[in-house]
């Protein structure tokens, strides 16, 4: 197993520094006392192994960096955001293999595969190499997968979980590959591009996810009535309304897919997505951001909520980038007021924070590359 194997490079890194040590002091050991102290070494590293999880929740909040998250926290209160529930946090370093600024399609295959690839990529490397997700490892270890997002469900962060495109607007492809996939659970918008009629291919996926045993829903109450295992929720002929006109979406959606995915005795891995927090810096317009801020609020503290009911979840909160250059020159603590100045209409360089609640949460502290987070999931997980 990574995990075993990581501990015992551990411990026998910690008996040579004792063996180390001893030549330093004139003191020797015997074999016998070697060994014991060897195995001592790998018992205090076994100990401090994390609990292998049943799930994983990773939720990315699109271009959300570190001054989103305190106008979140202002803005709710502070002691009221969900954001300081998490009880370890750290940071991201978010650039692409080609450029210093990633795009959200090598941001997002970062955070699912490991991967640094070029900007537009998704889950395409360098020679055409298609890597793998995260979300084909639990499959593989017999979970249920899914994701619910406030975006197309073709738009790049959740392509990530199951796409292989050198261009990220390749949506015909993407449509495909997604009615082709593992995943139990897809919610989001995009409707019109499942379509023959507006393909230039003419194909029709949605055919193919009704032979493949899906069933495709157009509403939340469709989302909310459903009780079978495969569940495709296109809500939207494009991308969802903004916050608040979508109402309940992510958080609804989001507790509806933890319900079926959970259903699985062997566990499940999920991907959500706040999208339009992006958007929202993207235009440089605070009330769209103050909304989806709020919105995204209500869904960490429902999948909290579930997490500490659960006891046995891991929970990873990050960004793909940050965008729009946000600071916060004032504001009012006691008002829960704001005064956000965006300096840029795209992204940014910037390191992006990272929560995490769970089983194996402490491992997320520091700084870390993005390509990390999935790697640090796989190694929890035991992947």
């Amino acid at each position: 197993m990574i995990k075993n194997s990581f501990f015992l490079t551990l411990a026998v890194g910690a008996s040579l520094m004792l063996g180390g040590c001893a030549d330093l002091l004139e003191i020797s050991y015997t074999p016998d006392e070697a060994m014991a102290a060897a195995e001592g070494a790998e018992a205090l590293a076994a100990s401090h192994e994390p609990a292998i999880p049943d799930n994983v929740i990773l939720i990315v909040g699109d271009g959300m960096g570190v001054p989103q998250v305190y106008a979140s926290v202002v803005a709710e209160r502070e002691n009221n955001s969900a954001f300081l529930r998490f009880p370890f946090s750290g940071f991201s370093r978010t650039y692409s293999r080609n450029h210093y600024r990633t795009d959200s399609s090598a941001g997002g295959t970062a955070l699912t595969t490991g991967k640094k690839v070029d900007n537009y990529h998704v889950n395409w490397g360098p020679e055409a190499e298609r890597y793998r997700t995260i979300f084909d490892d639990a499959v593989d270890a017999g979970m249920s997968t899914g994701f619910v997002v406030t975006s197309s469900v073709l738009d790049a962060t959740p392509a990530s979980s199951y796409g292989h495109v050198p261009y990220r607007k390749m949506f015909d492809t993407l449509s495909l590959q997604m009615a082709q996939c593992a995943h139990s659970v897809m919610i989001g918008g995009g409707y019109s591009n499942f379509l023959p009629s507006n393909r230039k291919d003419g194909l029709a996926p949605l055919d193919t996810l009704a032979k493949r045993g899906y069933t495709v829903v157009r509403t939340i109450d469709s989302v909310d009535a459903y009780r079978g295992d495969k569940l495709v929720g296109l809500l939207y002929d494009g991308d969802p309304l903004t916050a608040p006109a979508r109402g309940d979406m992510l958080r609804h959606c989001s507790l509806k897919a933890i319900d079926l995915l959970g259903r699985n005795p062997k566990g499940f891995a999920m991907l959500i997505e706040g999208s339009q927090i992006d958007w929202a810096c993207h235009n440089n317009d605070s009330a769209y951001l103050r909304a989806e801020l709020a919105d995204f609020e209500l869904l960490l503290n429902a999948v909290l909520d579930f997490a500490e009911s659960n006891g046995s979840t891991l929970v990873v909160v990050t960004a793909d980038h940050e965008t729009g250059g946000l600071t916060l020159p004032d504001g009012d603590i006691e008002k829960g007021l704001n005064t956000p100045r965006f300096h840029w209409g795209s992204h940014t360089g910037c390191m992006v924070p990272v929560f995490a609640y769970g089983p194996g949460a402490e491992y997320f502290s520091g700084i870390h590359e993005n390509t990390d987070i999935p790697e640090l999931i796989r190694w929890i997980m035991n992947f």
